[in-house]
């Protein structure tokens, strides 16, 4: 018997339902049996997470019958059993824990969690989809798109979905990954430089569930994308929950393989708008009171005045803050917050905004950072994983295209590159240009955010 993560729960909880009938002692059920579950099922052995010692000791000596015999009667099945305090569980893992051959650095992120998400009218559905397949992944809808653009959330309920899922069931096995690393990932095994299984065999093995951020980094990746299909199409045939976020709805990822875009549509896809006025404001107290702040210190009128002037997105809305948060401390360290000082701390904010027609440099550095999900100090800087580097280049060749600026110039606002970085990173985008429709489509869209077709 196979059980997934969900029938594991929920028939753990049918075995402590007949004990604590048999306990008759609500006491003792809950200083011995609250907070247990099933760690593994392996053959005919279940190893059991207790609470404590004193607990894993009086189940194995007082009521290893009782446990056995309720587990029999809701498994039909008979089972060797071992029980583990959850320090004991932690303790082995971090031992036996092997660096993983694909995939090493990928973490889920703690910080992302559904108790910090603010659910509004604007992401209502996407956020009950999450929910509802981190209680019961691979049961209800498989997979699940969520799509929407830059700086909304989706990456958030992506690593909520993991952060939950391994929160119920500690062993699944749930892997969080960009789109960029995955081709990153594809290119080492491709190019020979990965030991051990190959990168469809590591996903039979290794992934219970797979959250993928990015997916329209796939596009005018034919190869990659061949892989993909062979690995979706294994998960998926093994009821693996899949959960994939994209700047826009597949059908419109022109270049994306038709397999795929027929998979991702087959089951729940879902968009996330810009946030309204009142979902705003209440990211923006939560933040506030992340911060160690208190709400009260804050007049009524300037959450408000904020949630309006940045609810293109939760990434302004957060950099707004920080801003004031910056200001207040640092500039003119205040406890009382009045509108007054809300408009001095962003006046910079407001002003790029303003001046929004204005092409720039700047202008489109920062709308590269956005469009790749990263910051602009990362375009500035010295990263050179792929993604970033990309950035970069195109970032160089917009401003040389568009504004026509010295190289010289172009190096200095991009963290003092010299001119021949300059001049192989704008060559790197026009040869791109030529066959890459993913570079191509890029492109297009950035040009058409900076107002320049």
């Amino acid at each position: 018997m196979n059980e997934s993560i969900s029938e594991k729960v929920n028939l753990w909880g049918r075995v402590l339902s007949i004990i604590k009938e048999e306990l008759n002692d609500i006491n003792v059920y809950n200083g011995f049996f609250e907070g247990s579950y099933i760690y593994d099922i392996n053959g005919n052995k279940m190893s059991i997470v207790v609470s404590s010692g004193l607990a894993k000791t009086f189940m194995q000596n007082q009521c290893l019958e009782m446990i056995t015999n309720a587990i029999n009667e809701v498994f039909q099945s008979d089972y060797e059993l071992s029980f583990y305090k959850k320090d004991d569980i932690a303790k082995k893992e971090e031992i036996i824990e092997e660096k993983p051959k694909y995939f090493a650095d990928s973490k889920l992120h703690p910080e992302y969690t559904f108790k910090n998400f603010v659910m509004g009218d604007s992401n209502r559905e996407a956020y009950s989809a999450a929910a509802l397949v981190a209680k019961e992944p691979g049961k209800r809808f498989n997979p699940v798109l969520i799509y929407s653009n830059s700086g909304l959330g989706k990456t958030h309920l992506l690593n909520a979905i993991g952060n939950r899922i391994k929160e119920i069931s500690p062993s699944t096995k749930v892997l969080y990954t960009t789109t960029s690393d995955f081709i990153d990932e594809y290119i080492k095994f491709a190019r020979g430089n990965s030991q051990g299984d190959d990168l469809t065999s590591f996903f039979k093995s290794n992934v219970d569930v797979l959250l993928i951020d990015d997916i329209q980094l796939l596009v005018g990746k034919p190869k990659t994308m061949e892989i993909f299909f062979v690995i979706f199409s294994s998960l998926y045939a093994a009821n693996k929950q899949i959960v994939i976020t994209s700047d826009q709805h597949p059908k419109n990822l022109k270049g994306l393989d038709e397999r795929l875009v027929t998979r991702f549509i087959s089951g729940l896809t879902l968009s996330i708008q810009p946030p309204d006025l009142m979902t705003s404001e209440g990211i923006l107290k939560l933040r506030i009171e992340a911060n160690g702040l208190d709400i009260n210190d804050f007049d009524e009128d300037t959450i408000p005045f904020l949630a309006e002037k940045f609810s293109s997105s939760v990434r302004e809305l957060e950099e707004a803050l920080n801003r004031l948060l910056f200001y207040t401390i640092n500039i003119k360290p205040t406890k009382h917050i009045d509108l007054d000082i809300v408009k001095e701390a962003i006046q910079g904010l407001i002003k790029v905004q303003e001046d929004q027609g204005t092409l720039t440099s700047q202008k489109i550095i920062a709308t590269v950072a956005d469009y790749y999900n990263i910051s602009v100090s990362q375009i500035a800087g010295k990263i050179r994983t792929s993604q970033i580097a990309m950035a970069r280049h195109i970032a160089m060749y917009l401003i040389r295209t568009l504004l026509d600026e010295p190289l010289a110039k172009i190096g200095a606002c991009l963290g003092g590159k010299d001119h021949t970085t300059v001049i192989n990173g704008i060559t790197k985008v026009e040869k791109e240009l030529k066959t890459n429709t993913q570079m191509q489509e890029a492109i297009k869209e950035l040009k058409k955010r900076l107002g320049s077709n």
